[in-house]
């Protein structure tokens, strides 16, 4: 196997498993709670989504409090992370990380309104979300890259590198996607009282999270595509794991 292919099909291994497991377990899990589960598996979600987000491990507690807030105002004073309020991409993220580690730290207090059957196992949290933790994912994917890159290859090989940041910052990158540019192009299937739009017609970028319009409208609804060709990746998976008894669909 090539260099350029095997780094390739690791990165984007990280991109849809560290994607899944934000969608799924902190998103429609933890803010909307689509569906429910066992405390077992909850714990399985918790280790898979530390496991796949690796240095960019997102609490489920704190993105699921800080997600019905975006949903409560979104677009408006009190949103936390819309383009309305911010000069660029850049500072949309670094605000969202200010408000996430303010509420994590206990520096800010957080809204009870949005806290309400959370998941929490906050041993596990305070490791996967601790600077060890990160440090350790960081140096993982160094070292897998230069072990490819001087085990198989050369120094034209040099131009890889610059992928490691996506790496680092991977959920993040990938809550940027939808909170900046699914605020600002696309297409609108529903008229809402925010910004909110769909990227593509057929997302297979980001699982089904591009639908940002159609999910605005439809905030507790698991399958966030709605139009024919608006296949919700995600959702396919939803099914698969309803089907096999590991969650529970919600009938309400």
């Amino acid at each position: 196997m090539s260099v350029v292919l095997t780094i390739i099909i690791f990165f984007f291994a990280h991109w849809y498993l560290s994607l899944f497991t934000q969608s799924f377990f902190n998103h429609r899990y933890s803010a909307h709670a689509m569906f429910t589960m066992s405390k077992f598996w909850e714990k399985v979600f918790f280790v898979l989504s530390w496991a796949f987000q690796g240095s960019s491990y997102l609490s489920p507690y704190t993105y699921g409090a800080m997600h019905r807030a975006h949903h409560r105002f979104a677009d408006k004073e009190g949103d936390p992370h819309s383009p309305k309020f911010s000069k660029n991409l850049f500072d949309m993220m670094w605000q969202t990380k200010i408000i996430y580690s303010d509420l994590w730290n206990e520096r800010k207090p957080y809204d009870e309104r949005f806290t309400r059957d959370l998941p929490h196992w906050w041993s596990f949290d305070k490791f996967a979300d601790s600077w060890f933790s990160r440090i350790f994912w960081g140096v993982f994917y160094i070292a897998f890259y230069v072990m490819v890159i001087s085990v198989w290859g050369d120094s034209t090989y040099w131009f890889l590198y610059f992928l490691l940041p996506i790496h680092f910052v991977m959920g993040p990158f990938h809550g940027a996607i939808i909170n900046w540019f699914a605020h600002k192009i696309g297409y609108v299937n529903y008229k809402v009282d925010d910004t909110s739009k769909n990227l593509m017609p057929v997302d297979i970028f980001m699982m089904g999270e591009g639908y940002h319009n159609n999910h605005h409208a439809h905030g507790s609804r698991p399958n966030f595509g709605t139009k024919w060709h608006e296949i919700d990746p995600t959702y396919i998976v939803i099914k698969i794991l309803a089907g096999v008894g590991i969650i529970k669909m919600r009938t309400n």
